[in-house]
């Protein structure tokens, strides 16, 4: 079936002068879902021809294009860092995107008001944060995606991560000579070298999702994309940011220099209008071929090359140590379908996350399973909630309890499901709700446990591979199309720009970092996350849909967050804030972000200066709470299906601390 164009109605209404669109598995008991076959005839196009959709209301209340460069412009670059003050929720009554930039939330935008599918959008912002947010996001990255089928209410978790090349043994991250005990580790660094690129996933993904969920033509999704690499773009505040941060590194990639410097060889800054030709070249290449133009042919071969390298573009030519993937590892790459991993919360939700090999899932499941032993209701953040709140003690105490349980069995046990199983029963031992009630009784409401202990199940082997990862090249989006379909999807490079590689005009990520370096523990047992040929290395990534009852079909919440080993926590906030404190999609976005992995610190952000978090933090430390106080970098994307003036509409919510924007039908 071919797919259908956009509409000529949409297409003249896109050039309309303030128009949005203006030019300037696994477990045995965790079958992959069967999806519907698609349908045999073409699919009716829903588009919208309001000429002011996908734009923002300026303060004198006219409607301003994204990335026109127009006064009250969001796009215009502004700090990297800090807590935007005065963001109030926003609504819709058809279709939303919420993405951590604002030209990739505006592409989404547009492909929803042509009638486009979630997936088809998702594939649209994907495209341009690869260019303009490239130290969070990259075609050749990966991904996960929570997808909600309105027609068959059926949720799918797509898997997009990476896998580690076929020539890979559990000292791929610590010797140069895998079989040489004495061989030294990688240089300059495991990051910087070959040795932390993995076999890309993200377009395989997208690719499954469209041909399965897809309205609109893939070769029409670039379109943006396209048009930004080619007439250029302002350097948003976190792009110029990390430039700078990461010049030194870039430095040693010809390709880097020649699209992140001048001529005069100094990094690019913020503010900056660039362009990309090399990428525009490729998001062609993928528009023509499919994800094909990815994985086969010259720029998989150049994605090798690449990765393969093993001197710097320096005078000193710096030794790099080069990676073993090869273009069979690439062409042999697949996305996969899995088995969502969800929970009843309280009889009144039903909250279904990301599966192994992400850990977030699991965790972010564990940890509402047992808050639910709890009554939250009396524990609401005080203050200006519209400005982040502040959490109250015992609010902030229970819920890092919680998540100090989670984090120790997910320490313990989670790892790539397709070569570690989960113990017991699996996912269904590791929700069992007798199991999680008997996890909520170690909680004493007077003190904190410090340091939790895994749970123990039946038939397990002991294993090992603690995640403290900290990262800063992660991003989240999340979509409501107007056909009632959802998307929650985190996408990610790993660390900030990366592995420091780029070829056609791409970066390539540093994701096989995320496994452990040693294969064997410290309790001399195989440590579930070590590197094996093929495998995924495990994440935190959890992108989370909410519905209302006991199963999906009356969809409540979208919501997920970048933040390495910290995204659980950041995830289950979101979430406790807006089941049990009732916040909305924004106020519960915003708030302080708060919680624990499995340490006797508990993290408390301090980004909003306005706030004063003293009494907070005193009332956590007479709980016997270490204190982690400092500004996080959240990137909460959230949309909330609520009543509002009698009807139902989406109401949407972007974190403060990053540089994204919330649209949707009509201007927002």
């Amino acid at each position: 079936m071919k797919k259908k164009t956009l509409p000529l109605l949409v297409l003249m209404a896109l050039s309309l002068p303030l128009a949005g669109c203006g030019g300037s598995d696994s477990d045995d008991e965790s079958p992959p879902v069967v999806t519907n076959p698609p349908p045999t005839q073409e699919p009716t196009i829903i588009a919208d021809a309001d000429p002011s959709s996908c734009s923002v209301v300026s303060s004198s209340g006219s409607a301003v294009v994204v990335g026109s460069g127009q006064a009250g412009d969001p796009a215009a670059p502004e700090p990297a860092s800090g807590y935007r003050l005065g963001y109030k929720a926003k609504y819709a009554s058809k279709y939303m995107v919420v993405a951590n930039t604002p030209l990739a939330t505006k592409a989404g935008c547009d492909i929803l008001r042509a009638g486009g599918t979630a997936a088809d959008a998702a594939i649209a912002v994907q495209a341009v944060l690869g260019l303009v947010e490239p130290q969070s996001s990259t075609i050749a990255g990966s991904a996960f995606m929570m997808y909600y089928d309105a027609a068959t209410k059926q949720v799918t978790a797509y898997d997009g991560r990476e896998t580690a090349p076929a020539a890979a043994t559990g000292y791929y991250l610590a010797r140069q000579d895998q079989a040489d005990p004495a061989s030294p580790g990688p240089v300059p660094s495991a990051r910087r070298s070959g040795r932390s690129i993995g076999v890309p996933g993200v377009m395989r993904m997208l690719e499954m999702a469209h041909k399965e969920h897809g309205k609109l033509e893939w070769s029409e999704l670039f379109d943006e994309g396209i048009r930004l690499a080619d007439d250029g773009f302002k350097i948003p505040g976190r792009m110029g940011s990390a430039l700078a941060s990461s010049a030194n590194s870039l430095r040693l990639d010809a390709d880097a220099v020649a699209i992140y410097f001048d001529v005069n060889g100094n990094v690019r800054q913020t503010g900056d209008t660039m362009t990309n030709a090399p990428y525009a070249q490729t998001l062609r290449v993928l528009a023509e071929k499919g994800a094909d133009g990815l994985y086969t042919g010259r720029i998989a071969q150049d994605i090798v090359n690449k990765a393969k390298q093993t001197v710097g573009a320096d005078p000193a030519r710096t030794p790099i140590t080069p990676s073993l993937m090869t273009t069979d590892d690439l062409a042999a790459y697949q996305a996969k379908k899995r088995e969502p991993v969800c929970i009843t919360y309280r009889n009144a939700y039903y909250v279904c996350s990301m599966s192994p090999p992400s850990s977030g899932g699991i965790a972010i499941a564990q940890t509402l399973g047992i808050l639910e032993n709890f009554d939250l209701s009396g524990y609401a953040p005080t203050g200006p909630l519209d400005e982040g709140g502040i959490p109250s003690v015992m609010g902030v105490h229970l819920v890092s309890e919680a998540e100090r349980l989670a984090y120790a069995d997910r320490d313990k046990y989670v790892a790539d499901t397709d070569f570690v199983p989960l113990p017991a029963r699996g996912v269904a031992s590791m929700l069992d709700k007798n199991y999680l009630k008997s996890r909520s009784n170690l909680i004493n409401t007077a003190a904190s446990m410090g340091t939790a202990t895994a749970g123990v199940f039946d038939s397990v082997t002991a294993r090992f591979g603690i995640d403290n990862t900290v990262e800063y090249g992660t991003t989240h989006f999340s979509i409501v199309d107007t056909y009632g379909n959802v998307v929650s999807m985190t996408t990610t490079v790993e660390s900030s720009m990366g592995s420091y590689h780029m070829t056609n005009g791409f970066l390539l990520t540093n994701q096989l970092t995320d496994f452990s370096s040693a294969p064997i523990g410290s309790d001399s047992n195989p440590v579930a996350n070590r590197v094996e040929a093929g495998k995924r290395p495990r994440s935190t990534m959890a992108p989370t849909l909410v519905f209302k009852g006991t199963e999906p079909g009356d969809f409540l919440m979208a919501t997920g967050s970048p933040g390495g080993g910290t995204i659980i926590q950041y995830v289950v906030k979101t979430v406790v804030g807006a089941l049990d404190w009732k916040l909305n999609a924004q106020q519960a976005t915003s708030l302080v972000d708060f919680g624990a992995s499995n340490s006797p610190n508990t993290s408390i952000d301090t980004s909003n200066t306005t706030l004063d978090l003293t009494p907070l933090q005193d009332g956590l430390r007479s709980l016997g709470h270490g204190i982690s106080a400092g500004a996080q970098s959240s990137g909460i994307s959230t949309i909330m299906r609520v009543s509002k003036d009698g009807a139902l509409q989406l109401e949407g919510g972007v974190d403060p601390r990053r540089e994204g924007i919330v649209l949707g039908n009509g201007a927002l």
